[in-house]
């Protein structure tokens, strides 16, 4: 199969976006942007739409689909007994990083949402993906468009190096603003739990839903049966190379990971380096400072580009990462949360 780019970065045609329309509604498959990640879509309502996008992935099929709207009216399509506080919700923040799970209507397949009899919706704020799903004119389900199991996908060419040959259609609208999935939160069964952390932040939620518990930056059961949200039992986001991911206090971190990094450079390993808090000085073939003054920035640039790093460590062939980790609240739960499923090992340090 080839695999076409259309350049949308500034504009497109009209031609494009509706050849892009038809795919989806013939059943077949198409790369997108949104503002977290690169989605790959497919209509929600077409059981073959699962299938080629289960296959295009190498996904295990348990694992749920999110589905995409471009309308707050699409939601009837999809969804039913939505509870008010839902559309507070709506209103405040989509469209954006914001997925909620409902109770699903019986014309989105089980084969999308697991055999679940629930279903994860979210309005994406990304003018090509609501074009897209106005051109297609369905509700569009779409995980990230990389192969299972790897880091996310934060511009077209990392959708291209997995995906080539595999899909037919690529939407290049540049890179992902916020650079990690959306948070996922849980309306279906009478309480509100967030069951994956994002950029809509616990501490942003709180207003609204009181009884909200912070999530753990771990899920306390990383091998649930039926995972209600993706990112719930398999591993996510690592890159090729075994990740060893550091956090305590800063002393501490920075001199374990400078150790660890002369250590296993006299093993004759290429090491990365993924710098986040704290700046320092040690052997590496790759070092990357996401690190700012203030913690805000910082986070913000480590959500955007720590699947980029751990990706051009896959591209320079890397032994082992060694990656800084961030404080574990509100943006920092996202990003620690991502850390910790990508890790090989997590050293703790006082």
């Amino acid at each position: 199969m080839e695999t076409e780019i259309y350049d949308f970065t500034e504009g497109w045609q009209s031609s494009q976006m509706t050849h892009a329309g038809e795919l989806l509604r013939d059943g077949q498959v198409v790369a997108f942007p949104t503002e977290t990640v690169y989605g790959l879509g497919g209509s929600a309502i077409d059981e073959r739409a699962a299938a080629a996008i289960y296959a295009a992935k190498g996904r295990p099929a348990d694992n749920p689909l999110i589905v995409h709207i471009s309308q707050r009216e699409m939601l009837t399509q999809v969804a039913e007994d939505v509870p008010e506080v839902a559309y507070r919700l709506m209103d405040r923040f989509w469209p954006g990083p914001l997925t909620m799970i409902f109770k699903k209507k019986a014309q989105i397949p089980d084969s999308m949402t697991g055999g679940l009899q629930t279903v994860g919706v979210r309005m994406p704020d990304h003018k090509v993906a609501l074009a897209l799903i106005d051109a297609a004119g369905i509700p569009i389900a779409a995980p990230s468009a990389n192969l299972s199991g790897k880091p996310s996908p934060t511009t077209a060419q990392h959708v291209y190096d997995d995906l080539h040959g595999r899909i037919p259609l690529i939407l290049d609208g540049g890179a992902c603003r916020e650079g990690v999935e959306s948070t996922v939160l849980d309306l279906s069964a009478g309480h509100c739990v967030i069951l994956r952390p994002g950029a809509i932040t616990y501490e942003m939620l709180l207003p609204f839903l009181p009884e909200l518990i912070a999530p753990m930056v771990q899920n306390p059961q990383p091998f649930v049966n039926i995972p209600k949200a993706p990112g719930m039992k398999y591993t996510h986001y690592a890159p090729k190379a075994p990740v060893i991911l550091y956090s305590g206090a800063r002393e501490a971190v920075c001199k374990r990971m400078i150790q660890d990094a002369i250590a296993a450079r006299k093993r004759g390993e290429k090491i990365g380096i993924i710098m986040t808090q704290y700046q320092f000085t040690a052997p590496a073939d790759l070092v990357f400072d996401l690190s700012a003054t203030e913690e805000a920035s910082m986070l913000h640039r480590t959500a955007q580009h720590l699947f980029e790093c751990f990706r051009a460590c896959d591209d320079a062939g890397v032994n082992r990462i060694l990656l800084q980790g961030v404080t574990e609240k509100e943006l920092g739960r996202a990003v620690m949360n991502r850390m910790v499923k990508a890790a090989k090992e997590w050293i703790c340090l006082e």
